[in-house]
């Protein structure tokens, strides 16, 4: 059995891992993002992608690379805890922390053959940076709808709605 610490690997060692396992006829599947408050759309959105092939490898953008993105309130959760959350999912192969605002290197490390983006990606693939990099060695890249209801802006509304901010 593997333990959560176990699956948190370097870009070094996804990059060797990933061609290890590519040789061995391994499908290689990756998604990336945030993951702050893990809650049940993000826990579907990972079996889903991790049922399309024999290994899921999820890249969780860095504390710093958050801030850029959400702003200078997130990530609530520091990048080691949301890495080892995500981590002990069972569906969670290897987990990899990225510092760029974009998967990009991430990707280039990893070489997956599909790539899985959320479906609020839909209709607007031609924008994806991931398109190009995925394509150039043949991989694909598949979106995958959330739950509804269900984000990690929408529960931080839902607290400071609920309890205001002397919770």
């Amino acid at each position: 059995m593997r333990t959560i610490l176990s699956k948190l690997k370097t870009r070094e060692q996804i990059s060797h891992l990933c061609e290890q396992l590519r040789n061995q006829g391994k499908k290689i599947v990756t998604t990336n993002g945030v993951f702050d408050l893990l809650h049940v759309g993000h826990v579907t959105y990972l079996e889903n992608a991790r049922a399309l092939g024999d290994v899921l490898v999820v890249g969780i953008n860095s504390d710093a690379s958050v801030r850029r993105i959400k702003g200078p309130k997130r990530p609530l959760n520091e990048e080691h805890a949301r890495a080892c959350c995500i981590a002990a999912l069972e569906c969670v192969d290897f987990v990899i922390i990225f510092d760029e605002d974009t998967p990009v290197s991430f990707l280039e490390q990893a070489r997956p053959t599909i790539h899985v983006k959320g479906g609020d990606y839909l209709g607007k693939e031609d924008r994806m940076v991931e398109k190009e990099i995925v394509a150039s060695y043949g991989g694909r890249i598949e979106l995958k709808g959330m739950v509804k209801g269900y984000s990690t802006t929408s529960l931080i509304e839902k607290i400071v709605k609920t309890y205001g901010k002397s919770y």
